[in-house]
């Protein structure tokens, strides 16, 4: 975001699960933030609805294709379904 938040954030992540297009937003100072927000989310998700995250569709940023990253989806069963590089879909 070119104007920081109240909260001094700069970014955020939206997540929209495909079934019920539930819509759940997240703010984060930097992009590093990213993958302890998902872990945030799974357990939300995981915990709310009682069912697993099967797939998460991103983009080829390297806040998603990080190791760690990588390791955690595949630790967890998740799959991870990468857009087209500059493709708006």
């Amino acid at each position: 975001m070119n104007i920081p938040s109240l909260g001094g954030a700069r970014y955020f992540l939206l997540f929209i699960d495909d079934h019920t297009r539930y819509t759940t937003v997240f703010t984060i100072h930097q992009k590093s933030d990213t993958f302890s927000k998902f872990k945030e989310y799974k357990a939300l998700v995981e915990n709310y609805h009682n069912m697993k995250i099967k797939a998460l569709r991103s983009d080829n940023g390297g806040e998603y294709t990080s190791d760690s990253f990588s390791t955690y989806l595949r630790n967890s069963g998740i799959s991870h379904e990468k857009t087209a590089p500059y493709s708006p879909e």
